[in-house]
Parts: C-alpha cells; structure tokens; sequence
C-alpha cells in the first residue's frame, strides 16, 4: 500500500502501526507516531491498521548531551 510518510510517498507491506515502525527499522521505545493528524499511543500501534493513502509523521528522538 501507499502512505504519505514525513512528506513523502512509500509504498511499504506493513499492515498495522507496529508493524510499520518494525519495517522502517526503528526502536519502538524511540519514536512518536501521528497518523492522520492524530499522535497515537504506542499502546494502540498493534491495533491500529493501516489504510492505503494514510499521511504519518514518525519522529525518531535522539539522545546526546
């Protein structure tokens, strides 16, 4: 399926939010998700499936000192 991810479009196989964040590689604990304008909880991202067309932004925090 088709999503908008951070501005662009990518084509992916991942079906629910948890998936997705595993597709991309990313550490769950390290990354907020908005989905359609809305943050979800990482509590819901098993539950929450993916819709063709969906618009995400993922931001991955980065620690340092």
């Amino acid at each position: 399926m088709k999503l908008r991810l951070n501005g662009d479009v990518r084509s992916v196989a991942a079906a629910t939010l948890a998936a997705l964040v595993e597709e991309l590689g990313m550490k769950a604990d390290r990354v907020a998700v908005e989905l359609n304008r809305e943050i979800v909880p990482r509590a819901r991202w098993e539950a929450t499936a993916l819709r063709d067309g969906d618009e995400l932004e993922i931001v991955h925090f980065v620690g340092g000192g």
